[in-house]
């Protein structure tokens, strides 16, 4: 007789587990109570039921449980307090935009970001971080990073067929019934069906046999066709650029021959018997004396005095430099890679460059000059003027 009890007892717990929210049971058999919202557990479920008490001082339970009240949080100093602590609510701490408050360690934490596939079906703020979920039938998510919660899925119009199903990281494919893709491409009789775009309104009458009709094949050719013009304009372009630099670079080493062979100090050393000397040398070494020393005195002009029109222009020089520019200059100067990186990320690096240097002491234009001829830009001298004669080779 007592074991019958028992197992009736066992076959009722199993018929009423379902409707028990505690999925506990007493001795008698009656399902375990929770305790509310603002209570804990004062005697455990067993011979009697749950017995409950308030939760104390200090303390909450947000929701039903069969658990003890957790002790309430206090939010630091440079966080607001939206809300005290209650015995039904933890204290509500206001983080900033795309923080919230993270009671285990009592700092405002980054909101966590939901995956492609999940969103979110809490947002993050006062409550908690953001609580991320696999979208469901009928919703998805494509973005890669979000906060948002899963949309619904579209679906497609009388007019469009289906070419994708709906899935939890992507929306539904659609395409329209009259794009020619979809069209038969031949009956079996040999005859092709007419399109109804090819259709002349009003009429009935299919277009004529000779008119052209276009086959992906043609397509690619077409692609390729311009993907190789293209390709030619741009071989064409660098060949052409090539061209005009060289070019360029011939004009500038007969100007600067000529300008040499016409200086009385060219013509000394063009006369000496079996002597050459590179003419592109010459005028590095005359420019590099010419920024040290000027009559036997150091070049103590300082670069701030110059007009701002001649700064532009040498500023305009360097930042068209390419191999040998600003940043050469930078390196020449003094500065760290580092410091010449951080003034690359704005938009005028030689002014900002430049604008740098002419603050510090001794930013004379002798020394700017010596460091532009070390990186070998003597047009960079010429437009700063440096003075050329009256040089002292000592």
């Amino acid at each position: 007789m007592r074991l019958f009890a028992v197992c009736a007892l066992l076959l009722f717990k199993v018929g009423l587990g379902d409707a028990c929210a505690s999925n506990q049971f007493a001795e008698s058999g009656q399902c375990c109570s929770l305790c509310p919202a603002g209570f804990e557990v004062e005697t455990q479920c067993g011979k009697e039921d749950t017995k409950c008490a308030p939760c104390p001082k200090g303390t909450f339970s947000s929701s039903e449980g069969l658990g003890r009240c957790l002790p309430c949080s206090k939010c630091p100093r440079s966080v607001p307090t939206v809300a005290s602590c209650s015995a039904v609510q933890d204290a509500q701490c206001e983080c900033d935009s795309g923080y919230f408050f993270l009671r285990e360690r009592s700092l405002c934490a980054p909101c966590s970001k939901c995956t492609r596939g999940e969103g979110a079906v809490r947002q993050c703020g006062l409550q908690g971080d953001n609580v991320c979920q696999v979208c469901g039938t009928g919703t998805f998510s494509e973005e890669r990073i979000s906060t948002k919660p899963c949309q619904a899925c579209t679906q497609c119009s009388d007019s469009e067929v289906e070419i994708r199903s709906c899935m939890p990281n992507s929306d539904t494919l659609c395409m329209d019934k009259k794009l020619h893709i979809l069209s038969r491409p031949a009956e079996a009789d040999g005859t092709r069906e007419a399109p109804e775009e090819e259709v002349t309104e009003g009429q009935g009458a299919s277009p004529s046999p000779g008119t052209p009709k276009f086959t992906p094949q043609d397509n690619i050719v077409a692609y390729v066709s311009v993907l190789a013009a293209v390709v030619l304009g741009l071989i064409i372009y660098v060949a052409y650029k090539c061209w005009r630099s060289c070019k360029q670079k011939k004009a500038l080493s007969k100007a600067r021959a000529a300008e040499l062979g016409s200086s009385p100090e060219g013509e000394k050393l063009q006369s000496d018997s079996g002597v050459f000397l590179d003419s592109h040398s010459l005028q590095d070494n005359q420019l590099s004396k010419a920024g040290t020393k000027i009559d036997g005195k150091q070049d103590t002009r300082l670069y701030n005095n110059l007009p701002p029109s001649r700064q532009e222009e040498v500023e305009r020089l360097l930042q068209e430099g390419g191999g040998r520019g600003w940043r050469q200059l930078g390196a020449a100067l003094g500065y760290e890679p580092e410091q010449l990186d951080l003034f690359g990320r704005g938009e005028a690096p030689a002014h900002t460059l430049l604008s740098n240097w002419a603050q510090k002491e001794g930013s004379t234009l002798g020394l700017l000059c010596s460091a532009l001829v070390r990186i070998e830009r003597p047009d960079v001298v010429t437009g700063l003027t440096c003075p050329a004669q009256g040089v002292s080779v000592v």
